[in-house]
């Protein structure tokens, strides 16, 4: 994580972003305290939906519905 002054990401503000952007978190400060971060967004929609496709190729889920044929206690 890197640390800007505020005055210095004023002046950059494009390249700050860009960084940013790229996955990158700030730290913002001001008079060496820090006031704020900058993180990235979380992933898309369109990214989570592609993660989730990829799942489904190695995952597999049984029939959740229809009773176990074992008995079995429960804790209680």
């Amino acid at each position: 994580m890197e640390t800007v002054a505020i005055s210095e990401f004023r002046s950059n503000m494009p390249t700050f972003l860009e960084k940013v952007e790229a996955g990158e978190t700030l730290r913002l400060t001001s008079r060496g305290k820090e006031i704020a971060r900058v993180i990235p967004p979380s992933k898309t929609q369109a990214e989570a939906r592609g993660e989730l496709a990829n799942l489904r190729k190695t995952a597999w889920i049984g029939d959740v519905i229809s009773p176990i044929s074992e008995e079995w206690d429960a804790v209680q």
